[in-house]
């Protein structure tokens, strides 16, 4: 016969500290409660990462180096490499030149006409400007100035210069100051009555209402500031600033200037006085 007897529960006035839990209530129990931190345990894992990352700090800063080192070291092999061939190439052209008499003649087959002209120009000109360097009067430097200036102009627009030209041409017709003349051909030309000029415009009063294009004020103020870079620069050359021009002149020259600074510098704070009266004109 069949053990039909069930599991009796515990009776309920039984006490609650009699009964006794199950393994997976104890496990939960366990995991429930903070495990109490230990100090010591704490503070080594702390030093341990520190030391980790000033171990990392230290091998970055190793790599660093190494690549720092690595590009001084390309640059340099790259500088002596260079200076390399061009010593070879020089020495190169000289052992030929020196065994071929006609190395000269020979090298020039490779250049056409043309091109051997302009280069002869270009040496031209480039001994001219050489010899032209040094200061001879105040004329020829204007026109070394002159020269460089329009070679900084820049590409110039024609075809802007053509449309103004012809519609001042038509304005100044309209205005009576040109005549408007057909010749036999068909073709339309102006003529100033008063010098016989042909397609030329006529001088008239400024109107103060011409207005210059943003482009040409950024070109103007551009060359201002490249002149007044190039007079500092050259005053800077000869050790001289701009702050000497301001105030009265009390020295005769550039030595002078430096004693009286160095004057000024040590007894201004009581000469001061002095001077405002000998200036006020109350001085006894």
């Amino acid at each position: 016969m069949a053990d039909t007897t069930e599991a009796q529960e515990p009776p309920a006035d039984m006490p609650e500290s009699t009964i006794t839990p199950s393994a997976a209530d104890a496990e939960t129990v366990l995991e429930s409660k903070p495990t109490p931190a230990d100090p010591k345990a704490a503070l080594a894992a702390r030093m341990a990462r520190f030391k980790t990352l000033q171990a990392q700090k230290e091998t970055g800063r190793k790599a660093t180096e190494k690549e720092v080192r690595d590009a001084e070291d390309r640059t340099a092999r790259l500088t002596q490499i260079t200076k390399l061939q061009d010593a070879h190439d020089k020495a190169a052209y000289k052992l030929l030149k020196s065994e071929d008499p006609d190395f000269e003649r020979k090298r020039n087959w490779d250049y056409t006409v043309e091109e051997s002209e302009s280069w002869d120009k270009r040496m031209a000109k480039k001994a001219r400007s050489r010899d032209n360097v040094a200061f001879s009067d105040y004329t020829k430097e204007a026109n070394k100035v002159y020269k460089r200036q329009v070679g900084q102009l820049g590409k110039v627009d024609l075809e802007s210069y053509a449309a103004q030209k012809a519609e001042k041409l038509q304005r100044q017709v309209q205005s009576g100051l040109l005549q408007l003349i057909e010749s036999p051909s068909g073709d339309l030309y102006t003529v100033n009555p008063l010098n016989n000029q042909i397609n030329t415009p006529a001088e008239e009063s400024y109107s103060h209402d011409h207005k210059p294009s943003k482009e040409a004020i950024d070109k103007l103020v551009e060359d201002l500031e490249k002149g007044e870079k190039a007079r500092l620069k050259a005053r800077a050359a000869r050790g001289l600033r701009d702050e000497q021009d301001v105030g009265d002149v009390t020295y005769i020259n550039q030595k002078n200037k430096q004693f009286n600074d160095k004057l000024n510098r040590f007894y201004n704070k009581y000469t001061t006085e002095i001077r405002e009266s000998f200036e006020r004109g109350t001085a006894i």
